[in-house]
């Protein structure tokens, strides 16, 4: 990856060299680990303690860095603040011993040693440290003079970042005093550990290469955050027109507001949408780039942060369709529960500029007739989600330009009518608990009855483990036939379990019990069951089907 100037793996010891130092940009979120995270990492060092040959993997850091010796932390504070925490917890009962005359003069020299090896040194006449780790601007006075200065901490006046400083330190400062009550065995403790937690650590050498290494990285499972990189751009931009602090301080709040809003999981995706709704379409490995081509001034900072601010309770709108943004808008609202159950999010930043700039009545036609492409394009006919972005972007485009919907701008990803109706006629839904629902919703819109509650689950005509009762199928026929629609059906819960794997004829019976009328239909209007059966009911149901999932104003063939 041409991004990346070097990736190693790399021991603590190792990571705190000699004339190493890391810094936390100071706009980088706070630190915000909790008891949770400590004993995770307490629990993991008292596994490798009790194994020689046991060691823990502590994840990626990803720095930034021009000269291998300063290092800027783009993702791993969290971790690298809690290890220095933790050795400054063992320092304490270092200290704790030394003033209770207990071998003061070794471990005297014990602290001095461990403080240069990973905390840093102290200025013996200002008492000044010079620390190998800088934390942020909310948390790095507090830890340059009281944690690392080993000084009883202030409860009082403290901010949340400090509060969460001081209750970390406390937490491994009491199981370091129950645990370990010599200087030997604390400075072991340290010595050991430092060499069996290892980390792998990806260097770049700009924000913009940071940016990239987190897409990629994210794209294998790893999940870093971007949104504190894009946070630090927008302050270091403010920060560098010498802003008075209460432009700071809005910033702040802006940001915070939004996190706040949608929480640190979904700020990465929501980012992208956004920008996807009034701009022209970025891919993900392009999106900082483009930012930060776009983004140069203070002004347009704040105009996007706000913007950003204002459009997220729309964004878990679209994804809700409980939300009371929704109240006197039902068929909307049944639209956004359509999506949610195709698992669509292509359609986001089409949504978010169409709440914005239609009206409820524009808006409403607009989701009902992704509502419709969707089930035409994703859910029958499988085809590929990612060419649908660059119409769904153009149409947002044109609402933000002309402030109304135009369908015909959805013309080129509306499936024809007759590639619909082909794709519904072969359509197989393999067990899953998604197919299930999207079953139950499909029999539900055809018959224009409600079967989607519990109530009501799904039948195969051909069981799926038909047994010696289905001799007229052989196993090729079951294979082509079983997940059909054709030989599907809704069923009440225990009419199907009674049904389970009895002949056509047997099971007819059940079916004139049931209250679902296609169900009924199949016991009256078939005297046996085969596969010409499942075609040809198949091959009817895509005809309603055309109809049922249609946009009137796309449906002329081309």
């Amino acid at each position: 990856m041409k991004a990346i100037q070097g990736t190693s793996n790399k021991t603590y010891r190792q990571i705190m060299g000699n004339g190493i130092s890391y810094e936390v940009p100071k706009f980088q979120r706070d630190y915000t680990w909790s008891s949770e995270n400590w004993d995770d990492l307490w629990q993991d060092i008292q596994v490798i303690l009790s194994a020689e040959d046991s060691e823990h993997y502590m994840g990626y850091l990803v720095l930034q860095t021009l000269d291998n010796k300063k290092f800027i932390i783009i993702d791993g504070q969290q971790r690298l603040t809690t290890m220095e925490i933790l050795i400054l917890s063992v320092l304490k009962s270092l200290n704790d011993l030394v003033e209770n005359n207990i071998d003061s003069d070794r471990n005297r020299q014990r602290i001095e040693n461990l403080r240069n090896a990973y905390i840093g040194s102290v200025d013996p006449v200002t008492l000044i440290a010079n620390n190998k780790l800088k934390l942020n601007r909310n948390s790095d006075d507090y830890y340059r003079q009281h944690l690392v200065l080993l000084k009883d901490l202030p409860i009082r006046n403290i901010n949340t970042s400090e509060k969460h400083l001081m209750e970390c330190f406390n937490w491994y400062y009491k199981r370091i005093k129950n645990e370990y009550t010599t200087g030997e065995d604390l400075a072991k403790f340290i010595d050991t550990f430092v060499d069996k937690l290892f980390f792998t650590v990806i260097e770049v050498s700009d924000q913009l290469n940071a940016f990239t290494v987190f897409e990629t990285l994210n794209s294998r499972g790893v999940q870093l955050s971007s949104a504190d990189l894009l946070k630090n751009y927008f302050f270091s931009i403010v920060d560098g027109t010498h802003p008075h602090i209460s432009e700071i301080e809005e910033l702040e709040n802006i940001w915070n507001s939004i996190v706040g809003i949608l929480g640190e999981n979904k700020f990465d995706e929501y980012l992208r949408c956004f920008w996807n709704s009034y701009n022209k379409l970025v891919r993900k490995n392009e999106l900082f780039k483009t930012i930060k081509k776009n983004i140069i001034l203070k002004e347009q900072v704040f105009t996007l942060a706000r913007s950003l601010r204002d459009a997220a309770d729309i964004y878990l709108a679209i994804q809700s369709p409980n939300d009371e943004m929704w109240n006197n808008m039902q068929e909307a609202r049944d639209a956004i529960r359509e999506l949610q159950l195709f698992q669509i999010k292509q359609p986001y930043p089409l949504l978010i500029s169409g709440y914005k700039y239609l009206s409820k009545e524009q808006f409403t036609k607009l989701i009902k007739c992704i509502s419709v492409i969707s089930f035409r394009y994703n859910i029958i006919g499988g085809l590929n989600p990612n060419e649908q972005e660059k119409s769904y972007n153009s149409a947002a485009l044109n609402i933000v330009n002309g402030s109304r919907f135009n369908v015909h701008d959805l013309q080129p990803v509306y499936v024809p009518d007759s590639n619909f109706e082909n794709d519904f006629r072969s359509k197989q839904f393999k067990p899953s608990s998604q197919n299930h629902k999207i079953i139950k919703y499909i029999f539900s819109k055809l018959a224009r009855q409600d079967y989607e509650s519990d109530i009501y689950t799904v039948e195969h005509i051909l069981p799926r483990s038909a047994g010696g009762n289905w001799d007229d199928f052989d196993q090729d026929a079951r294979t082509r036939s079983t997940y059909r629609i054709g030989n599907l059906t809704i069923l009440e819960k225990k009419l199907n379990k009674d049904a389970d794997t009895l002949p056509f004829t047997e099971k007819c019976l059940l079916y004139k019990q049931s209250n679902v009328l296609l169900t009924k239909n199949i016991s009256e209007n078939n005297e046996t069951w085969n596969e010409s059966k499942i075609t040809a009911r198949q091959n009817n149901l895509a005809k309603a089907a055309k109809t049922v999932w249609k946009i009137h104003e796309l449906s002329k063939e081309k």
